[in-house]
């Protein structure tokens, strides 16, 4: 079956957010500058901007939530209805996680391991309930957790906030090893997060933006394969999220390089699985990458790089049942840096 590459960007606040303060105008604006097909709203506990839902020029604006207590923050979409919560609050993560699946929603744990910065005095937002369960997925690759952690000193952040892409190291490996655990079990879909708010600084006297979507999108994306063609109609929503719902998706961080194109598959003799895919194990199958520009392809099997290599296709026979995902590296600036994080795809 024919795909369709949907790249967007997921979890970021407007004005509707009290710590927000751009209009969804000026952000599906830049959204349509950086050729990005969709962008999933996250504004903090409310859903204000469902009625700016829709398509906004070539773009696709699908409106969900931030359920934010002090801790475990959840990203929500599909929801009829916003779920409050206040940071003074702590209240029981499996408590809202609950709710959005009563409404016919789904959720993804945002920002697991979120350590803000010092130097800055922003507060951690880490997830610290990991008993829950019911929730569609998590973030794997988050723009501000990334970037936050880089602002060590004055100079550094200096350099960070000229020339974000040169300081993101990608995600997290206890991350990564929570995500690869989970997958073992059930499909856990991985997404990418921005959680960009346009913030305002004052600083030496100048007015600093951290940072204006139109440089936010231009880094970690969240590409979306569909099963249709998104025409610009109301059901395109209801496409968007039922192929993030499969988890046939993956991340790139696209500063320097666009990652559509990019594909990882799983064949056997009578059928072809994409990421988010199950499959039996029925003999040997055949791994496959490929990519739009030569990079460093990494294939892991459970958790553990099974095979590298340099170029842009990569295929590889197994024998065995697994967790199969891939990974993508670029040399930049004299530097490998990371580029694509695939979904995995279950061979059971």
């Amino acid at each position: 079956m024919k795909l369709f590459d949907q790249c967007g960007a997921i979890h970021l606040h407007s004005k509707y957010s009290f710590d927000g303060r751009t209009s969804i105008r000026e952000i599906m604006k830049a959204a349509e500058k950086c050729k990005l097909d969709f962008v999933m709203l996250t504004d903090h506990s409310n859903m204000d901007a469902k009625k700016e839902e829709g398509w906004h020029g070539n773009a696709l604006l699908i409106v969900g939530q931030e359920i934010s207590p002090r801790f475990n923050h959840y990203i929500a979409f599909g929801c009829n209805e916003a779920i409050e919560a206040g940071e003074s609050e702590d209240l029981p993560p499996q408590q809202y996680i609950d709710k959005v699946n009563r409404q016919g929603g789904f959720g993804f744990i945002a920002h697991p391991d979120h350590e803000g910065t010092r130097l800055f005095h922003v507060k951690q937002y880490p997830w610290k309930d990991w008993s829950v369960s019911g929730f569609q997925g998590m973030g794997i690759w988050d723009f501000m957790t990334d970037w936050q952690s880089k602002l060590s000193s004055y100079p550094r952040s200096l350099l960070a906030y000229l020339c974000p892409a040169l300081v993101l190291t990608g995600p997290r490996q206890k991350t990564l090893q929570r995500w690869d655990a989970m997958s073992s079990d059930r499909l856990v879909v991985g997404i990418g997060e921005l959680d960009n708010h346009d913030t305002l600084y004052r600083l030496l006297g100048f007015n600093i933006r951290a940072f204006p979507f139109e440089r936010a999108f231009k880094t970690i994306r969240t590409h979306v394969l569909t099963d249709s063609l998104m025409n610009k109609e109301k059901r395109d929503v209801d496409i968007v999220l039922k192929a993030i719902r499969q988890g046939h998706i993956y991340i790139a961080m696209e500063y320097f390089s666009r990652a559509e194109g990019f594909n990882f598959t799983a064949a056997g003799a009578n059928y072809v699985a994409t990421m988010g895919d199950e499959i039996p194990f029925e003999g040997k199958l055949k791994l496959s990458v490929r990519l739009p520009e030569r990079g460093q392809m990494r294939l892991l099997k459970d958790g553990s790089v099974i095979e590298k290599k340099e170029g842009t296709k990569c295929e590889s026979v197994i024998a065995s049942p697994g967790v199969y995902r891939c990974e993508v590296y670029q040399k930049r600036w004299g530097k490998l840096r990371p580029w694509i994080f695939s979904n995995p795809i279950h061979v059971r």
